[in-house]
Formats: C-alpha cells, sequence, structure tokens
C-alpha cells in the first residue's frame, strides 16, 4: 500500500485540468492556413482524397487527411497546430485563404435551442464504427482515459443506443454497417443528436470512391456536428463537444 501511494505521489496529477485550452505540440496538422500568393502548382494531384482544390484555392477539412503531403509539395498550404476543427455547418469546414482560424471559430456553432435545454448537464453517445480502420475508435477510447477524461464534463459513451442522447458515426459507412447504422439510430430516443467524426464519417475520405459504401444515411437524416480528423485527436473531439453547448455547465466563451 505504501508503495501504491508513493507512485501516486510520484506520477502527480495526470489529467488535463484546462482541457480548453491545452497546448499542442508542434508537429500537429491541425488548421491549414492558405497562401493564394504561392505558386499552387507543385500541389496538384498530390491529395490522396481531393481535399485540395488547386483550381480555386481551398482546402475541405471534411475531406483532408491531414498528411502533409501539400505543404510538403509547395509553400501555398501550411498546417497550424490548432486542434480546434469541428463545426455544425458542414460548408464551413471549407477553408480558403481569407479564412482565418479566429472567424472560423467565431462562425463554426449554430446550435439548437433544445440542445442546451435538454443535454446541458450530461451527454451520453453511442459510437458506431461504420466500417472504420479503428483510428478513430481509439481515439475516441482516449477520451475518457486518465489524461483526458471527458467523463468530468458529463461526457460518456453508453453500450446500448437505447441509453444514449446521440449517436457518433466512425468510418466510410460500408454496406455491411448501413443497416446496424440506421438501427442504432432508430433506437436511440428522441431527440437525439449525430456527430460524424472523422474524414471517413464526413466525406468517405481515401474510400469516398468504392463501391462497397452506402451512405444513403447522410441523405435520411439530420447531422449536428462535424469532427474533422484522421484520426480526430482527443483534445478535438472534446472540445467539440464543449463547444457544441451540450454539456459543461457555465462555459459560455469556448472561443
Amino acid at each position: 500500500m505504501l508503495e501504491t501511494l508513493k507512485l501516486r505521489i510520484y506520477q502527480g496529477e495526470q489529467f488535463i485540468k484546462d482541457i480548453e485550452n491545452a497546448p499542442m505540440r508542434s508537429q500537429f496538422r491541425g488548421f491549414p492556413k492558405l497562401n493564394s500568393d504561392v505558386d499552387i502548382t507543385p500541389c496538384k494531384g498530390v491529395c490522396p482524397t481531393g481535399a485540395l482544390n488547386t483550381e480555386n484555392l481551398s482546402i475541405d477539412m471534411g475531406k483532408c487527411t491531414f498528411c502533409g503531403a501539400c505543404a510538403n509539395a509547395c509553400k501555398a498550404v501550411e498546417f497550424t497546430n490548432e486542434y480546434k476543427l469541428a463545426s455544425t455547418n458542414r460548408e464551413k469546414l471549407i477553408v480558403t485563404p481569407e479564412t482565418t482560424f479566429e472567424e472560423f471559430r467565431k462562425t463554426a456553432f449554430e446550435v439548437r435551442e433544445e440542445i442546451h435545454r435538454i443535454f446541458g448537464r450530461s451527454l451520453k453517445l453511442r459510437q458506431v464504427s461504420a466500417g472504420g480502420c479503428n483510428g478513430c475508435e481509439m481515439e475516441l477510447n482516449a477520451c475518457s482515459n486518465v489524461n483526458f477524461d471527458m467523463g468530468r464534463f458529463g461526457i460518456d459513451f453508453v453500450a446500448s443506443p437505447r441509453h444514449a442522447d446521440g449517436i457518433v458515426i466512425t468510418g466510410p459507412i460500408t454496406e455491411n454497417m448501413a443497416y446496424a447504422l440506421e438501427d442504432c439510430y432508430k433506437s436511440t430516443p428522441d431527440p437525439k443528436i449525430v456527430i460524424l467524426c472523422g474524414a471517413c464519417a464526413i466525406s468517405g475520405g481515401v474510400f469516398q470512391n468504392s463501391e462497397k459504401l452506402n451512405r444513403e444515411f447522410l441523405e435520411k437524416y439530420p447531422i449536428d456536428l462535424y469532427i474533422p480528423g484522421c484520426p480526430v485527436h482527443p483534445l478535438t473531439f472534446i472540445n467539440a463537444i464543449l463547444c457544441y453547448g451540450a454539456t459543461h455547465v457555465g462555459t459560455s466563451e469556448l472561443n
């Protein structure tokens, strides 16, 4: 017992105290900055998902895998380490040379009033891996570990959609998972939210042209929150939920 206490003291506090303002390592590829004054020609054809539009310079973060190939190819693209990338509006994920991170943060979220009213003190989510590679899935598991501890904000993943307030979708939605995903959605009580997590879920990612996908779900049901990444970092996910306003009582300014 004494050795356990000594070890606990030695380790100190492992959790991130201020998760809304936690610093990210400099190597992290986050919000992109575009420079239209630089020759974009070397970047043509390097993006594996078509996220980079070289004709009318822009990057679609919903398609972007943040691989850095475009930034390595030319100086027109630079990735910052800003990790707060989520939006309630799919179109807001398209970044142009005129888009600053500060502007993006101010306009990224439009939240339904009932979200604040009903889910203002806790949010239980059912995660559905709809053909994912397990990258986003592992990062979502990390959201509940001792470092990030999103449970302190009232956010938890649950084992059944019947216990959930919404679903988190990862993966490009394969044919084999399409029915299971819709069944999970219908089993979740109303009102509920739907979150697309990662490039595969938002756009199909590197699998977007596969014949084995069935993404009809996204046409049938409203999507409340888009969280870019490949995979999505735990800080990106947690801050997206907090900014969405479903939890974290007493926080009004998260920008």
